[in-house]
């Protein structure tokens, strides 16, 4: 349920409001617009005594309504929440009117290949480096990722290049250590719907990209979100990656259907990975300009500055020229829509001498 409170509620009134809610069993949560403060009650309750919660909250002369939220997703919902939210990540905004790019390596294989790669995506205007340090694969015989070590190279690339890091979090006893390093923590998309760890990364204050499981239902992957929310933490991203169909020719089937629908439903940004969508390089930057132009809010690529000697995903992965390549053309798209780049990318750069994979 949610209490809608006309402009002008003051502290008094919210605070009565939460205490009714409180009384009968509800957890409240407020959110402060600018024409309206909308309290949100979570929670299970008998039904009569809801019926007359509404009816007494409604018979309050600050209170526009009471509504009851239908959906398994209460706090992410744009019931809930009208308007779009942002969350801000070293002063940008992803959810804005400025389209957020990502871009790194799969996995942290070295200081070298690691300072390659930032360097080589912020010349062309990346705004956060990408890089698994934990890696959870398929396979366990194949590489798993430096762990805290990667951490380590992580933290000292960031440092000397200014750019903010998006990395992987798969156990919550390594939560500390990957806040230590993270701009935003990623939650992959085979942890989509481990709880516990979705309640852990709730309870931090720290922005959270939530990637679609492999065979997760658009529903299901707000329910998830919903899970980081209710505990505290509303800094929110969902990822779209890509899912399991029966087509074999691609790895994954890049739905961005689920864009439209995800910001339809929901009030959190929305941004789409194209290279474990589609897991072939040559597909990267077509899907990338689709999402662009279908109204994601960023992209979160794979780049690398040798693919065809990548330990890790090199086939889903753009050479730095590539990527520079990516960046030049996403432009006139966004311009289309109405959207734009935190900064122009710099002139692309020559062809790259190292093949693709």
């Amino acid at each position: 349920m949610i209490v809608v409170l006309g402009k002008g509620a003051t502290d008094e009134q919210i605070r009565e409001v939460c205490q009714r809610l409180e009384a009968v069993g509800y957890q409240s949560a407020v959110w402060r617009g600018v024409q309206r403060t909308v309290i949100g009650a979570i929670g299970i309750i008998d039904e009569q005594v809801k019926d007359r919660l509404i009816e007494q909250l409604e018979s309050l002369p600050f209170v526009e309504s009471a509504i009851r939220i239908l959906r398994p997703y209460k706090l992410v919902s744009r019931e809930w929440k009208e308007d779009s939210s942002e969350v801000t990540v070293n002063g940008k905004q992803i959810g804005s009117e400025y389209f957020v790019v990502m871009a790194g390596p799969c996995a942290v294989e070295s200081r070298e290949q690691l300072l390659r790669a930032a360097r080589g995506v912020k010349a062309a205007g990346a705004d956060l480096l990408r890089g698994g340090a934990f890696k959870p694969r398929t396979s366990p015989h194949t590489f798993q990722g430096l762990g805290k070590e990667g951490l380590i190279l992580l933290k000292e690339v960031s440092e000397e290049t200014g750019l903010p890091v998006i990395t992987e979090l798969m156990d919550a006893r390594d939560l500390e250590d990957v806040m230590e390093v993270a701009a935003i923590i990623q939650i992959g998309a085979r942890n989509m719907q481990n709880y516990t760890l979705l309640r852990a990364v709730g309870q931090v204050r720290k922005p959270v990209l939530l990637k679609r499981g492999l065979s997760a239902t658009i529903e299901e992957w707000l329910q998830a979100a919903e899970y980081i929310c209710i505990g505290g933490n509303d800094q929110v991203i969902l990822c779209e990656r890509g899912i399991r169909t029966f087509e074999t020719y691609t790895r994954n089937t890049l739905d961005l259907s689920a864009v439209v629908a995800a910001k339809k439903l929901s009030h959190l940004p929305v941004v789409v990975d194209p290279s474990h969508g589609t897991g072939k390089w040559d597909m990267v930057i077509p899907m990338s300009l689709a999402a662009a132009a279908c109204g994601a809010d960023g992209l979160l690529v794979e780049v690398h500055p040798d693919p065809a000697n990548a330990v890790s995903d090199g086939a889903q992965s753009l050479t730095l020229e590539r990527f520079a390549e990516l960046m030049q053309r996403l432009q006139p798209v966004l311009q289309a829509v109405g959207r734009k780049l935190y900064q122009s990318p710099e002139k692309t750069l020559s062809p790259a001498p190292v093949a693709e994979p």
